[in-house]
């Protein structure tokens, strides 16, 4: 009799190898993070080295016939987070652009790409056709982290995460309807064919649809009704998530994909059910699932597979970069509000991803079994077709938005909640300095003062539902919180930490004793505290308001940063650095806990006493 305490090997190496891609995903994506590059470029290059290089993981080996089903299904959790995020709002100039991308876009690009693959690797029609119809996903696996480096301007960026994930389902359903024409015999019969098109269209439209909707209807009004505890909503839409997309793709292949999103588009744009807590948790699983997800259908490949891939495969790669995507969206973008420039960045992004991997695994699989020739190259491929776009655009997306100027890579504007007289002094200072600001407040008169002195504002509430939609946030990368009200820099800290990062939120204290500001707000609810751990919004407000002046002041060799604090020290009142633009134009905060040491070549932003000996100050 087996000890019951014993671990089997196999169950162990399984563990292991779970384990390993697990932390290597993890690892790969913060390595990536680090050094500013996209993530799926350190997925793919890891899941090769653990895969085909080393062969120290085999995903068919850990999985077995499980494998595919699990991808499938954490592809639907990931574009049903995606459509958690698809708001109508954000596309009111540009929806007939997402439209035609999705529709005209899609079968420019399934013909021209059907007629590369055919020309340059002599596939036949049929496995070409499929090829091209896979390749009309981008899908949110890729977008979202190339819009997370790159940070385009807002309609741009709108555009391209609504096409990658509406495309995805629409891509899925062109691959499965050219699969049924091709393992059916191929257009020998025109009519037929046609007839059997339109009518796997309908099924995957409306089966998907109906059943997207009715689970977005059932959350809804289970939330809506208080039916369900907080601590399970996030589980329970989970579930409901995973059952919608299994019984459409029961009841007609490709139709979960359609389900998922219809349900995340359905619950993203009602206004009487809050979704963001469930997003939160969504946006967090998806990061996991890419990490894993890239990593085991790179590391499925074999050397022998890889092998295969020709060398006419990279003149389809130049076709797809060069040629076909510039086709397709200046088709789709022809009378749009688009400007050329942004227009060209549009055409210059169009990485494949986790969905076209999976689906060109799943119908290689098929195909092989229905004895088709050729299906054995599809998915070499297709991850060297994949393996193109990401690196090349992956690397080429920041350049390319920085020389069109659609976008700010590393912004270094500040959004400021609240416009009182001394936040527009600061807001400013940082704005001649060549930096960009954004006032938010309440006070219409604040907001007309800081439009007179040329500073961009905007006459709202911080934490209302809608701000994030009602603001270009191009080329602002942080949130400063100076109202009174802890309550307000609490909540707009909370609000915009999805947007900006934890570690690019300032608040400021608003009680001088760290036990008296606990009382008010809890740690958990504050952002990194702004200038000093004892310095308030009163004191700081109180010397301004006695005289004290925002100045720029230059360091150089000759005037050190000790100089400057001599100059201007005014009895036993020393100057309040506030800010600090570096000889390379980067702003840094003078922020509780960050240590900055100005050397020559860079600019202080300070609170100045009246009195103080103005020598290499400007403003």
């Amino acid at each position: 009799m087996s000890d019951p305490t014993s671990v089997d090997l196999p169950v162990l190496n399984e563990l292991s190898s779970l384990a390993i891609i697990v932390a290597t995903g993890l690892a790969a994506q913060l390595l990536a993070w680090r050094i500013k590059i996209p993530s799926i470029l350190m997925l793919l290059v890891a899941g090769f080295v653990l895969g085909p290089v080393t062969g120290l993981v085999s995903p068919d080996a850990l999985a077995g016939d499980l494998l595919m089903p699990v991808v499938a299904l954490a592809v639907a959790i990931i574009l049903f987070e995606g459509g958690l995020s698809l708001k109508f709002s954000e596309i009111k100039e540009t929806g007939p652009v997402v439209w035609r991308l999705v529709t005209l876009g899609s079968a420019v690009t399934m013909i021209l790409v059907a007629l590369a693959t055919h020309f340059t690797l002599g596939w036949s029609w049929g496995i070409s056709f499929l090829l091209g119809a896979i390749f009309t996903v981008t899908g949110p696996t890729v977008i979202a982290p190339l819009l997370r480096h790159v940070r385009p301007s807002k309609q741009v960026g709108s555009v391209l995460k609504w096409e990658g994930i509406v495309i995805d389902p629409i891509g899925a359903m062109l691959a499965l309807i050219v699969f049924e024409i091709v393992a059916a015999g191929g257009l020998a019969g025109s009519g037929v064919a046609f007839s059997h098109a339109l009518l796997i269209s309908l099924k995957v439209i409306g089966i998907g649809g109906l059943i997207g909707l009715l689970g977005a209807g059932i959350l809804y009004f289970a939330l809506k009704r208080y039916w369900i505890p907080d601590y399970l909503q996030s589980p329970i839409t989970l579930a409901l998530t995973v059952g919608s997309f299994a019984l459409s793709d029961h009841l007609q292949h490709e139709a979960g994909l359609v389900a998922v999103t219809a349900m995340g588009i359905a619950l993203a744009n009602q206004r009487s059910v809050k979704t963001a807590h469930i997003l939160e948790f969504k946006e967090n699983l998806r990061v996991l699932l890419i990490s894993v997800l890239f990593i085991v259908l790179a590391a499925r490949l074999s050397r022998e597979q890889l092998d295969q891939v020709p060398w006419a495969a990279s003149v389809a790669l130049l076709f797809i970069l060069v040629l076909i995507r510039p086709i397709g969206v200046y088709l789709s973008t022809i009378g749009s509000p688009l400007l050329s420039r942004e227009r060209a960045f549009l055409a210059g992004i169009a990485p494949r991803g986790i969905v076209a991997a999976a689906v060109a695994s799943v119908f290689a699989d098929r195909l092989a079994a229905a004895g088709i020739p050729g299906a054995d190259q599809l998915v070499p491929v297709t991850f060297f077709l994949i393996v193109g776009t990401v690196a090349i655009y992956g690397l080429g997306a920041s350049p390319l938005a920085k020389a069109l100027k659609v976008s700010s890579a590393e912004p270094q504007g500040i959004l400021f909640a609240g416009a009182t007289p001394l936040i527009r002094a600061i807001a400013e200072t940082i704005k001649d300095g060549g930096i960009r600001t954004l006032v938010v407040d309440t006070n219409r008169s604040n907001i007309s003062a800081a439009k007179l002195a040329g500073i961009d504002a905007h006459s709202g509430s911080i934490i209302s539902g809608e701000i994030e939609e009602e603001l270009n946030l191009v080329g602002i990368g942080r949130l400063i919180a100076m109202t009174p009200n802890p309550e307000i820099n609490s909540l707009a800290s909370i609000h915009f930490r999805h947007h900006f990062g934890t570690e690019n939120i300032y608040s400021i204290n608003t009680e001088a004793s760290s036990e008296k500001m606990e009382k008010k707000v809890a740690a958990e609810f504050r952002s990194r505290t702004l200038f000093s751990d004892v310095l308030t919004y009163d004191d700081l407000d109180a010397r301004f308001r006695g005289g004290s002046k925002v100045k720029k002041t230059n360091i150089t060799e000759e005037f050190t940063y000790e100089n400057f604090f001599e100059r201007n020290t005014v009895g036993n009142r020393p100057p309040l650095p506030l800010f600090l633009i570096t000889a390379e134009g980067k702003l840094r905060i003078f922020a509780a806990d960050a240590e900055i040491t100005p050397k020559a070549g860079d600019q202080i932003i300070a609170l100045i006493t009246p009195g103080a000996e103005v020598k290499n100050t400007q403003g």
